[in-house]
């Protein structure tokens, strides 16, 4: 997979190793802002790794409920820098959109602090109407423990920083059909949303969504936004997010590595009925 521009730099550094040194060229992934704004007014600023912006933009709007289907995106553009010639700056012009930047700052304030209590956190993502993920959807347990497999040998940016997150998009055959990778695991996620969005595919009822760190809570919301019915990751689950999952209906994976996986949700979808115990949560 080509790495994309920017999103990698190059640094000298001293390596140290059995008691000697030497000057070599390091890859770091790289990391910058990104500002969003939605026809002049700015509405969020998120640090990224540089590469499929729009995207990202897209994929934001959709997963934080701000628009509903592409159908409402007039435009959506890069804005010139200044002075470097970096595009740092995302804009869009959205119709049949009742945004207020007022609501939607505090709603991300709301969503980003400790302070707010789990269930308030869910109530918000309930109002918004998001529904039950295709309940027909299965993947077979053996192919989805060889995804991370897959995952790891797509991931361009990585294999040459080892310091970036991954969301890759399967089908139920365990074939890749998106991946895209960012220093913040959520913005991993909006851009393949972003992408699924700009090209026609939503909802993502037939695929699963393999992120690598944890599955938290923002990542779920995310999923389910997108109509993605099964969420895996590499690494533990949030408690919110389980309960969220639990909720809504998504089946949630953690610790899938090697040959082994846990379900805490929607076990039907990714494990034969007989090898359910009479209590497995739907």
């Amino acid at each position: 997979m080509r790495t994309p521009e920017r999103s990698v730099e190059i640094t000298q550094v001293t390596e140290w190793e059995d008691g000697g040194t030497r000057s070599i060229q390091d890859s770091l992934a790289a990391e910058e802002p990104l500002e969003i704004r939605i026809g002049g007014t700015p509405l969020t600023v998120t640090m990224r790794t540089p590469g499929h912006d729009l995207e990202l933009a897209a994929g934001f709007l959709l997963t934080e409920g701000i628009i509903e289907s592409a159908d409402q995106i007039v435009e959506i553009r890069r804005v010139p820098g200044q002075g470097d010639g970096k595009s740092n700056v995302v804009e869009i012009d959205l119709r049949d959109c009742q945004f207020d930047s007022r609501d939607v700052r505090r709603n991300f304030f709301a969503a980003s602090s400790c302070g707010i209590c789990g269930k308030a956190s869910i109530e918000m993502i309930r109002r918004r109407g998001l529904v039950q993920p295709d309940r027909a959807f299965r993947i077979d347990p053996q192919v989805l423990c060889r995804l991370p497999d897959t995952l790891r040998s797509e991931q361009a940016v990585f294999s040459r920083t080892g310091g970036l997150h991954a969301a890759g998009l399967f089908d139920a055959s365990g074939q890749l059909a998106a991946l895209r990778e960012d220093i913040g695991r959520h913005n991993a996620v909006d851009k393949i949303v972003g992408w699924a969005l700009l090209h026609g595919h939503l909802p993502l009822s037939q695929y699963v969504l393999l992120v690598s760190g944890r599955g938290g809570f923002e990542i779920a919301q995310k999923a389910l936004a997108a109509g993605i019915p099964v969420l895996a990751s590499v690494s533990a689950p949030s408690s919110l997010a389980v309960k969220l999952s639990r909720e809504l209906g998504l089946t949630l994976v953690g610790f899938l590595r090697g040959s082994r996986f846990v379900a805490y949700s929607g076990e039907f979808r990714c494990m034969p009925v007989s090898g359910l115990s009479p209590g497995a949560r739907g």
